[in-house]
């Protein structure tokens, strides 16, 4: 038997060392996961189609007095891709051999995720509000958070649509033997169609006036799919460390 039909026969160093290093990692991503879901909820959006009070227009320069506030969420954000990535890496150690090809290339699409996301957040703390700060407005406009058509909410769609193509391939790498697995399995394959699939839709009918309703839909969808991915990825990287101790007695 394989270590994902409940009982192994054998376990490699490198399969437990991906097992205890993803328990720690599930667990604190699931936990920021959740902080910076809270965080974003209670952040009232200050323009685009969901603004309803104290909106902000073109060219954005007025929105000083909002720092920190509206940028909390951003600073444990920043580190949830990265995190992916980690957890990526562990489970394509984890995995069965036969399925490590789709784990491989979830890991790929996980890091150029970790690098746009993390990068499209920065931004925002060391260069948008320094430069607003000191009367430095000039093509900040551009780069804004709150621009509904900008370069944060373009790089912030595009990271999460390529996460949503590594979660797909993670869950393709997934055993259907074991009931939690197969969970997760189809949690993440399903997630990563509706993602994909909401862009499209969202493109055809909204256009030029998406703005900020398709970044509001891929980050609701990923964020929980990770959440309850990296909830139940520790429970089962649990239980290959409970077997890898019988085995050793």
């Amino acid at each position: 038997m394989s270590i994902h039909d409940g009982v192994a026969d054998s376990f490699d160093s490198s399969t437990e060392l991906a097992a205890r290093v993803g328990f720690w990692v599930s667990l604190f991503t699931a936990a920021l996961t959740i902080v910076c879901f809270t965080i974003a909820i209670l952040t009232p959006p200050r323009s685009g189609p969901f603004c309803t009070d104290s909106c902000v227009l073109y060219p954005y320069g007025d929105t000083v007095p909002f720092f920190p506030r509206d940028y909390l969420w951003i600073f444990p954000a920043i580190l949830l891709t990265p995190l992916f990535l980690i957890l990526c890496a562990c489970a394509h150690s984890w995995v069965s051999p036969p399925k490590r090809l789709f784990s491989r290339i979830a890991l790929l699409f996980a890091a150029i995720a970790a690098s746009l996301v993390p990068l499209d957040y920065f931004l925002q703390i060391e260069v948008l509000q320094p430069s607003l700060l000191r009367g430095e407005a000039d093509g900040m406009a551009l780069i804004s958070q709150y621009n509904p058509h900008g370069l944060f909410i373009a790089m912030e769609d595009l990271g999460y649509l390529v996460m949503s193509v590594a979660m797909l391939f993670l869950g393709m790498s997934l055993s259907t033997t074991c009931r939690l697995e197969n969970f997760v399995r189809w949690l993440l394959i399903v997630s990563a169609v509706l993602g994909l699939a909401t862009f499209l839709g969202m493109s055809l009918y909204f256009g030029s006036r998406m703005e900020t309703r398709f970044e509001l839909a891929i980050i609701s969808i990923s964020w929980t799919a990770l959440a309850i991915t990296s909830i139940v990825l520790s429970v089962l990287f649990r239980r290959t460390l409970r077997q890898a101790e019988r085995q050793s007695l």
